[in-house]
């Protein structure tokens, strides 16, 4: 069966947002992206604030078989002068890439690897240095390579790839399965809600010490572009003094940010583990965050 490997057009938009929103679903329940949603990222991503302005060059590209769009995938050159980071100078990236798989009714010919295949070779057109791959769809804890897409680890095996970064555990709480404030598990300990850097943050006050803090994201629709993340939170970040660690404390600021979500009728929670970071996921999940996905992320094509 031919497949026509070629640039994305208008008319593609609608098949190529289900094709991302299946790859969405496997990772984060119930989450669907719009149409606007991932034609906006194709044309640039405002809350990448720092690698975004790096971007010199973008290209979505598919892979059509029989009329039906079986294959995406999203490029992008970075720019080569001062202002690009030491990490992006010069640098070619699938920043994601997804396909139908094999299926009774329906066999998707190879397609993924030969747009995959096309993408290095467009990449390399462009006179890109090194070359990277990623998974990075618009929707928060979908990045990396997710262990629930195997086919696309595969394919980028085929063309190259090799993972050569870190490895993370997505998880996810229900709000209201997270634990209840109770009476601070150190005498004097007192909380302090404030602006964070990544959200509304939680501080453990003790004196005039800081011990521990969470900061949460509590609308990660970006200003409702994402309308189906309504009601999901994002952890920025959870860390307590090593003195002050086992004592109850992370425990503590989790519930006091659960019932400030609560008062905003959020429902869901997502937070992210570092492989290697086995007692925090230990605690993540003693607390009532469930795993979702493992994902691979940094992986760069072997020349």
């Amino acid at each position: 069966m031919t497949i026509e490997v070629r640039r994305f057009r208008r008319d593609d938009r609608e098949q190529v947002t289900a094709l991302v929103n299946a790859h969405v679903q496997a990772v984060i329940p119930g989450v669907s992206l719009s149409v606007n949603a991932v034609m906006s990222q194709l044309e640039r991503e405002p809350g990448e604030f720092i690698v975004d302005p790096w971007v010199a060059e973008r290209a979505t590209v598919v892979a059509v078989e029989r009329e039906r769009v079986v294959a995406a995938a999203h490029l992008r050159r970075y720019g080569d002068d001062e202002r690009v980071g030491d990490s992006y100078r010069g640098v070619g990236e699938i920043a994601w890439l997804v396909c139908v798989i094999d299926a009774p009714f329906w066999r998707d010919s190879g397609a993924g690897e030969a747009l995959a295949r096309e993408s290095v070779e467009m990449l390399d057109r462009w006179r890109v240095g090194r070359v990277y791959a990623d998974g990075a769809l618009p929707a928060m804890g979908v990045y990396g390579v997710p262990d629930v897409w195997p086919h696309v680890q595969t394919i980028l095996e085929r063309v190259g790839f090799r993972h050569d970064g870190h490895t993370e555990t997505v998880l996810a709480a229900l709000v209201d399965d997270l634990p209840e404030p109770l009476p601070a598990p150190i005498e004097g300990l007192e909380i302090r809600r404030t602006l964070g850097t990544n959200g509304t943050r939680f501080s453990a006050v003790l004196g005039d010490d800081v011990v521990g803090f969470v900061e949460i994201e509590s609308d990660i629709t970006i200003g409702g572009t994402l309308s189906r993340f309504a009601g999901w939170a994002d952890v920025g970040n959870l860390c307590v003094s090593e003195h002050h660690r086992r004592r109850g404390i992370g425990t503590w600021l989790t519930a006091h940010a659960a019932r400030w979500l609560r008062l905003g009728g959020v429902e869901r929670l997502l937070c992210y583990v570092e492989l290697g970071h086995d007692d925090e996921l230990a605690f993540s999940l003693a607390i009532g965050f469930v795993a979702l996905t493992t994902t691979r992320r940094g992986w760069v094509l072997a020349r």
